[in-house]
C-alpha cells in the first residue's frame, strides 16, 4: 500500500531504473503515464528533475534532493502502514541490517542476540551484502542500518559512528611469523596470500600499499568468504588479511589461527562505520539497537 501521491511513486521508481520504460514495467502501467506524471510534477516545484538523455534519464541536483525527501519518506511511510495493520503500533518492532561479511559473521549477529534479551519482541533481519551494497541499501530505505566498510565522510548517508580497522594477518599456529607481534607489507608480501576481489575497500588501500613500496604480487586466492579465507589458511594454502573489528576472534586459538598486525599507515585510511538514512527518523527498535552498535565499535565523533 503506497501512502505518497502517485507523482512521487512514479519519481522514485524512474530514479531507480534511469529510464520511463523501465519504470513503467516495474509498475505495469502506461510509460505515457508516468511521463505525464513527472511533467506535472516538474510544472509544480518549476525546476527540471531530470535531465533527458537518448538511453535514459539522469537526476538534476534538484531531482536528487527530492529523491533523498522520497526515500525518507518512503521507507516512514512502509513502518507506518505496517504499524496501522497489526495495530500493534511500537509493540512490534522489526529492524533490518544490511552489513559487510566480516560483520555479519559475528558482531552484528552477536549484538542481536544480546540486544532480544532484553527486548524479546523485536524482529531483525540480517542482509549479508558486500560493503557499498549495504550503504546502498541504507540510503534507499531498504535497510534501517548499515555496518560496513568505507573509507572517510560519506554524504549519502548519515555515519553514526567511524572507526578507523586496523589490518592483520592470519597465520597457522606454528608459522614463522606466529611469534610475531606486527609484520611489514613487503615482508608480507613474500608469502602466498589469500587476498579480496578488486573493488573492496581492502583489496584498493592493499593494492595502493603494494604501488607505494613498488612491489609485485600475484595472490594464490582470491575470495571474498570470510570462513573461505580462514579455511585456506588453516590448511596451509598461504596468509590471508582481515579487518580486526568484524573478522577477528577474541580468542584465536578458537579459530585454529594467529593474528600478526600489518604495518603499513595505507590502511589507516578504512573505517568501519555505522550507518543510517539521511534525515530518516528511526523507529524505537532501530533507534536503540544503532546505540548498541556504536558501543561495541568505540566510536570517534561522528561524520556529516
Amino acid at each position: 500500500m503506497q501512502l505518497m501521491p502517485v507523482s512521487l511513486v512514479y519519481f522514485l521508481e524512474v530514479a531507480r531504473t534511469g529510464a520511463v520504460s523501465e519504470a513503467a514495467t516495474k509498475l505495469q502501467v502506461a510509460p505515457s503515464a508516468i511521463s505525464r506524471q513527472i511533467a506535472k510534477l516538474e510544472s509544480g516545484v518549476k525546476v527540471p528533475l531530470f535531465v533527458r538523455h537518448p538511453r535514459g534519464m539522469t537526476l538534476t541536483d534538484a531531482g536528487s534532493r527530492l529523491l533523498a525527501h522520497v526515500r525518507r519518506s518512503e521507507a516512514e511511510s512502509s513502518a507506518l502502514v505496517t504499524d496501522l495493520r497489526t495495530g500493534n503500533g511500537a509493540d512490534v518492532r522489526n529492524v533490518t541490517v544490511a552489513c559487510s561479511q566480516g560483520f555479519a559473521r559475528r558482531l552484528v549477529p552477536q549484538a542481536m542476540a544480546a540486544f532480544r534479551l532484553d527486548h524479546p519482541d523485536v524482529i531483525f533481519r540480517l542482509d549479508p551484502v558486500p560493503p557499498q551494497e549495504a550503504t546502498r541499501r541504507v540510503a534507499d530505505g531498504i535497510a534501517d542500518i548499515a555496518v560496513t566498510y568505507a573509507m572517510g565522510a560519506r554524504n549519502d548517508v548519515r555515519v553514526e559512528c567511524a572507526v578507523v580497522v586496523p589490518m592483520a594477518a592470519i597465520v597457522p599456529p606454528g608459522h614463522e611469523l606466529a611469534d610475531r607481534e606486527r609484520v611489514g607489507l613487503a615482508e608480507l608480501c613474500t608469502y602466498p596470500l589469500a587476498l579480496p576481489p578488486t573493488g573492496t575497500t581492502q583489496r584498493d588501500l592493499f593494492d595502493t600499499g603494494v604501488q607505494m613500496e613498488g612491489l609485485t604480487v600475484r595472490p594464490a586466492l582470491v575470495c571474498d568468504a570470510v570462513v573461505s579465507k580462514y579455511e585456506f589458511v588453516r590448511s596451509g594454502g598461504g596468509i590471508a588479511l582481515v579487518g580486526d573489528l568484524g573478522d577477528m576472534h577474541p580468542d584465536p586459538s578458537a579459530e585454529g589461527v594467529v593474528y600478526v598486525r600489518l604495518d603499513h599507515p595505507v590502511f589507516r585510511r578504512r573505517e568501519a562505520q555505522v550507518q543510517t538514512m539521511l534525515g530518516r527518523r528511526l523507529p524505537w527498535a532501530a533507534t536503540q539497537f544503532t546505540g548498541l552498535l556504536v558501543s561495541l565499535l568505540h566510536p570517534s565523533p561522528p561524520h556529516g
